[in-house]
């Protein structure tokens, strides 16, 4: 309801993009797009990527992806990213506060802001070398806004090994120049859904 609420703000078309046909059933008699895509995806963006190219979309001039493993993503970050591209930034992400608890998770991803609200690094794990060289660190969203020729650029490039070894596709676009804005959210958002733990939580919630 509030995804689709949200997609009626910003005039937009809403798809749910999937390489199993039982999520698109589960979707049917919803008010969305469904669209089986390849099962070769290494990641969320590359099946975004897969979407946007098709001849249908080809006049989309922002995509927003809201990745299926983030159900309590709220509206503020999702426009917010969108308001981080529009104002000049090649992507837009968000993120809020990051507690304790989160600060030693490694399936709490954290990002470095600068001080124009753009990231710096993401990661999961704290280092030696990031406590070096203090920055404003938070909790990152599982949310991506971008235009077409960003995405395109995005997947046409090879994963780095950073990205690999810390399983960050969002590593990519910074190692090649693109600025990502940060959108904050003020309001503590639900995590993710990384471990089991998460899943029973959110079944919990919902």
């Amino acid at each position: 309801m509030a995804r689709r609420a949200l997609a009626m703000d910003l005039g937009a078309q809403v798809i749910v993009a999937s390489d199993e046909e039982r999520v698109l059933e589960e979707v049917a008699t919803l008010d969305v797009q469904p669209v089986l895509t390849a099962r070769t995806h290494r990641s969320g963006t590359e099946r975004v990527a897969e979407v946007a190219a098709r001849p249908e979309f080809a006049e989309s001039d922002v995509i927003l992806n809201l990745q299926g493993d983030e159900p309590f993503l709220p509206r503020d970050a999702a426009l917010g990213a969108i308001q981080r591209v529009r104002g000049g930034d090649d992507v837009g992400t968000a993120a809020q506060p990051l507690d304790a608890a989160g600060w030693r998770n490694p399936s709490r991803v954290k990002v470095e802001i600068d001080d124009r609200g753009r990231a710096r690094r993401f990661y999961r794990t704290p280092s030696p070398a990031a406590c070096r060289v203090p920055a404003p660190t938070f909790h990152h969203l599982g949310v991506y806004a971008y235009a077409p020729a960003t995405l395109r650029r995005w997947v046409a490039a090879s994963p780095t090994p950073d990205e690999i070894a810390e399983s960050l596709e969002q590593l990519r676009p910074l190692a090649l120049g693109l600025t990502i804005g940060v959108a904050m959210v003020a309001e503590p958002v639900a995590h993710g859904i990384d471990t089991e733990d998460d899943l029973r939580m959110a079944e919990a919630l919902l």
